[in-house]
Order: structure tokens, then C-alpha cells, then sequence
């Protein structure tokens, strides 16, 4: 059987990737990960999203297997980020975001290989994207060879780490999703998925949930606004 772990945060992203990989794979187990995030709303949306999947398109829902959650809150206790706390989103001295976790998808790949190794699954997936991105190094496509070269050498075993995102950007992203589940998995994706840093989950869009202002709206705003108009172009 080709199966798989993904890791499916609630997002706008990770939901895409998990419907891609439900179309390639015969079975897809999920990894979600509580690292006290200041946008924890999306722990409890990626529940609904699971929902959606079994009401709107049950075959695939038929090919998710185990959910696995991960209590991964001592991230947070090493330091503070925008990410994790109240803390205003600028530009830290290195020139990143104060959004920046460092090390989160090291360690998140880590623990997944760990799963993976006990469920004797070899491929592991995930959302990350350096096309369009906030400039997390842990995103880059060289950090994920990195990654899986170490992986595949601490678990002598063959570690696959796909990242169907990586190349394209956000309004790719939407135009993937449509592609692959047409005007219902986009509408699933607007509703059903949270992306915004702060939580915010009052304020509906026409992308979808979130305040609109903070980078991760902005990318997600952007990218559905510029794809609906080369569809109505």
C-alpha cells in the first residue's frame, strides 16, 4: 500500500497539500502539532475541515487513516516569537519576522520521521513553500533535502520528504486547489481552514477567515484576489 504522513495544520496550505496527496496515495495519516500558538483556533478548524472531507467528498475521506496530535508546547518555552505570544509582528535584527519560529519544522519533521519509522511509512509531506513565503530558512527546499538526507541516515531507512508546494506560489495554491476539487474544495478551503497569525476567526472575506492585515493574510488575500481575476479575465 503507498501511503503516507502529512503534516496538517488547519491551514490553508497543509489542507491543500492533504487533498493532492488523498488523490496520489492509498492511505494519508495526519500529524497536527500544539506548540502553544497564538493562532491555536486552527487546531480546532482542521477538525471541521476532516468534516467536510467526509460530507462533500467522502471517497476521499475513505483514505485518511490515524490522526496523530502531537503535544509539542516546549517549542514555545525556549522563547518567544509572534507566533507563540502577544508580541507585535516586525522584523527581528536578522531580518526576519518575529513570526519566525526557529527550528519548528526540524523539529516537526523529526518527530513525523519518529510516526513514520513505527507505522513503517517512508514518505512525509508538507506545505512548506519558498515561493511565496515570509522567508522562513526552514522552508527552502535545500533546508528539506538537508533534512531528509539526516533523517534517512539517523533512521537507516529511506525518508521521503515531499513538499507539493514548494515552487509555486499562493495564487497557484488556490488555483491548485481548484483543479483538484473544483468550486467545493475551494469554498471547503475559504471556510474550513485558518491561516490568519492572530486567530482571528470574527471577520468572514471572501478568502476566508482571518484580520486581513497580518502577512499571512495579506499572501493569502493576495493570492485568491489575483487568482479570481485571470478566472473572470
Amino acid at each position: 500500500m503507498n501511503r503516507a504522513i502529512l503534516m496538517f495544520s488547519g491551514g490553508q496550505d497543509s489542507a491543500t497539500c492533504l487533498f493532492w496527496a488523498l488523490e496520489k496515495y492509498d492511505l494519508v495519516e495526519t500529524i497536527g502539532f500544539n506548540y502553544n500558538q497564538r493562532h491555536n483556533i486552527e487546531l480546532e478548524i482542521r477538525k471541521q475541515f476532516f468534516e467536510f472531507l467526509k460530507e462533500e467528498f467522502p471517497k476521499h475521506y475513505e483514505k485518511i487513516g490515524e490522526d496523530h496530535f502531537i503535544n509539542a508546547t516546549n517549542l514555545s518555552e525556549i522563547g518567544d516569537t509572534a507566533m507563540t505570544s502577544e508580541m507585535e509582528i516586525t522584523f527581528s535584527e536578522s531580518g526576519l519576522p518575529t513570526t519566525f519560529v526557529p527550528a519548528r519544522n526540524l523539529y516537526f519533521f523529526t518527530l513525523s520521521s519518529a510516526i513514520a519509522y513505527r507505522r513503517n511509512i517512508s514518505t512525509l509531506i508538507g506545505g512548506m513553500c519558498e515561493t511565496d513565503y515570509s522567508g522562513y530558512p526552514d522552508c527552502r527546499r535545500t533546508t528539506m533535502d538537508a533534512l531528509q538526507s539526516a533523517l534517512s541516515l539517523g533512521m537507516d531507512k529511506n525518508i521521503d520528504i515531499v513538499t507539493p508546494l514548494m515552487w509555486i506560489d499562493k495564487e497557484n495554491t488556490w488555483k491548485m486547489a481548484f483543479e483538484l476539487g473544483g468550486d467545493k474544495l475551494v469554498d471547503g478551503i475559504k471556510k474550513y481552514t485558518h491561516t490568519c497569525y492572530v486567530g482571528n476567526r470574527s471577520q468572514y472575506n471572501e478568502w476566508g477567515y482571518g484580520c486581513g492585515e497580518c502577512p499571512a493574510c495579506q499572501l493569502r488575500s493576495n493570492g485568491y484576489n489575483l487568482w479570481k481575476e485571470k478566472q473572470t479575465s
